[in-house]
């Protein structure tokens, strides 16, 4: 199958989607975030507010609101995160959330089920699958 021929809509975010999610309070200090980004390799952390995701801080945040800022390592994470949190649901397509990516300028999408965050989806895993799809 070539690359023109392979249909992008056919593969659901759920199929590539990372199902690893740690979630914080607002309160949480920066300085927490990253060590939890260091021991999960991850680049993104859930803000929930009473059980409601309220944003995301992402390994980005760090270098543009915390370094360029010159930011305590103490500050709270509601002082950096980017909210509203944009989510997609786990039933679209990569084509569907790469689209909404592109035009938000984000490269991390939280993904819902029923309103609740299940997972989350980078600009990394839809390059990664571009790249095994192509080679089909």
């Amino acid at each position: 199958m070539s690359h023109e021929n392979f249909n992008y809509s056919s593969i659901k975010v759920e199929d590539i989607m990372t199902k690893t999610l740690i979630s914080v309070n607002p309160l949480t200090t920066v300085f927490q975030i990253a060590k939890m980004m260091e021991q999960g390799r991850i680049g993104a952390i859930i803000v929930q507010e009473n059980k409601i995701p309220t944003g995301i801080v992402t390994d980005r945040d760090f270098a543009t609101k915390i370094a360029a800022e010159k930011l305590s390592f103490d500050t709270t994470v509601e002082k950096i995160m980017s909210h509203p949190l944009i989510s997609i649901s786990h039933t679209e397509s990569i084509l569907a959330a790469a689209e909404l990516m592109s035009s938000k300028k984000i490269r991390k999408l939280a993904v819902s089920n029923n309103g609740s965050i299940v997972g989350i989806i980078t600009s990394t895993d839809l390059v990664n699958q571009l790249a095994l799809t192509s080679s089909i």
